[in-house]
């Protein structure tokens, strides 16, 4: 379901790096309630597209699975980077953040969220050098199994290299 709108909050932002880009992960509340029920993620580094956030659950979860279980990746990993700090750049207890149009999709409780808004995210704090694209230690392979040459293993380079589908160490 594609996000039509620019949403924008002022709340706890977890700034976080994943293959080489740069994510914004904060929350987001449909209500007076402010239950923060809807995860808001996209890329914060200038020229990446949100695209780039499904590609990557694409390329990490299993063939044949849909976009239920890539925005629950996604989610995963935001959650990962917020609750145990890998690979944060920083935290912003309370930081003023914007998304753009994107993809959303419905979590059902997953990771205590109900829905997944991702679009091209801004947020103000962050500096150009919190954003800017890195050399990561491993690199996602962002290309389709169903693409691959037949002579080819049918698990992406990254898979292999770690030695556990779906796990990102």
């Amino acid at each position: 379901m594609a996000v039509d709108e620019t949403v924008s909050g002022q709340n706890r932002v977890t700034v976080f790096r994943m293959f080489g880009t740069v994510f914004g992960y904060s929350t987001h509340s449909l209500d007076d309630r402010n239950l923060g029920e809807v995860a808001v993620i996209g890329p914060l580094t200038p020229g990446v597209e949100w695209g780039r956030l499904w590609q990557m659950a694409r390329t990490m979860c299993r063939p044949n699975e849909g976009d239920n279980e890539h925005a629950r990746w996604i989610m995963a990993q935001a959650n990962r980077s917020f609750t145990c700090g890998s690979d944060v750049v920083v935290k912003f207890p309370q930081g003023t953040w914007k998304l753009a149009p994107g993809k959303r999709a419905d979590l059902d409780g997953y990771c205590h969220r109900d829905h997944l808004w991702t679009g091209a995210m801004a947020v103000e704090e962050a500096t150009p050098e919190q954003v800017a694209a890195y050399t990561p230690i491993y690199t996602a392979q962002l290309w389709r199994v169903e693409n691959a040459p037949p002579e080819t293993s049918q698990v992406p380079p990254l898979r292999r290299a770690l030695g556990r589908p779906g796990h990102l160490g």
